[in-house]
């Protein structure tokens, strides 16, 4: 009789860019978060709060060191083995929380290095496209590793309905999607761990 192969839990560190109560965005990483509960084996997503960040400033740095907010936020990043985003686009670019979040991780030492990515979204239009472009242009100078497919867009305003009011998706085939890109994201992380790259 063959031993079961157990795979490595992965964790996953989930950012919103969006801070608002009922955001879209926030409602696709609780999918995420529920869709690796229920049927990804060996990954689970941890939320990460950014709301309570402080504006970067270079005079909050003393003597090498952050203040705690930064440093929690900073360990949660460096002791995840992935990053999920999902952000909503401000002026075809990524918000301003989330940018904020990464430069202050990318203070050395930089915690997003090497680290596997993906990115979902939800907005009018393109559905968060052109920001998903930028995060991916910032990603080249951070060394952050994002999977290149599946894309992941959700125009949250077109028929039929995607959310419910309290901004928890509830459309079957965008919850499938989100599954096909945590998948890749797993397969991404395993190779990137293993040097199969």
């Amino acid at each position: 009789m063959e031993a079961a192969v157990v795979r490595p839990t992965i964790r996953v560190a989930g950012l919103c860019g969006s801070l608002r109560r009922a955001s879209y965005n926030r409602g696709l990483l609780r999918a995420a978060t529920e869709i690796c509960k229920d049927s990804i084996g060996g990954m689970t997503i941890d939320y990460v709060d950014i709301s309570a960040i402080p504006f970067i400033n270079t005079d909050l740095e003393v003597d090498g060191t952050y203040p705690p907010v930064v440093e929690a936020f900073r360990q949660k990043i460096l002791e995840a083995d992935s990053v999920l985003f999902a952000s909503p686009e401000y002026n075809y670019s990524v918000t301003p929380p989330l940018k904020n979040a990464i430069d202050w991780a990318s203070r050395a030492p930089n915690v997003w290095a090497d680290k596997p990515a993906a990115i979902i979204s939800a907005g009018a239009g393109f559905g968060g496209g052109r920001a998903q472009y930028h995060l991916r242009q910032i990603g080249v100078y951070l060394d952050l590793h994002f999977i290149n497919k599946p894309e992941f867009f959700l125009n949250a305003f077109q028929p039929p309905q995607k959310f419910d009011s309290d901004g928890n998706l509830i459309n079957p085939e965008a919850k499938e999607r989100i599954k096909e890109v945590l998948l890749a994201l797993q397969a991404f992380t395993l190779r990137l761990k293993h040097g199969k790259c």
